[in-house]
């Protein structure tokens, strides 16, 4: 009674195995971005060189894999969803066996 289960059965639909197209368009645009801005605002000191490398680094960081979830972008928006959404938790009881049937409730 061994079962196989396979681990990341959609890995083979990723593109290199991790990102997703709009990852990768994602991750694009943040990188011309930053091209663009390296040539055209030129930097001449750290602080100039931070602003024209951000979008990359940004994008990036919101790309990188992260293990259990799919990537940040991913437990960003889980996370916004868990706090923007209203949570409703069914008591159960204490007792495995319970009587209580919610179909049945009347909600006044």
């Amino acid at each position: 009674m061994n079962y196989l289960i396979p681990t990341n059965t959609k890995k083979s639909m990723l593109i290199f195995g991790v990102f997703t197209p709009g990852d990768l368009i994602l991750f694009g645009t943040g990188l011309g971005i930053t091209i663009l801005m390296l040539m055209i605002l030129s930097p001449s000191s750290l602080l100039m060189a931070a602003i024209d490398l951000a979008p990359g680094v940004i994008t990036g960081f919101l790309v990188l894999p992260i293990p259990n979830y799919h990537n940040t972008l991913v437990i960003i928006r889980e996370l916004y969803t868990f706090y923007t959404t209203r949570q409703r938790f069914i008591w159960k009881g204490w007792c495995a066996k319970d009587e209580y049937d919610e179909s049945k409730q009347i909600h006044k």
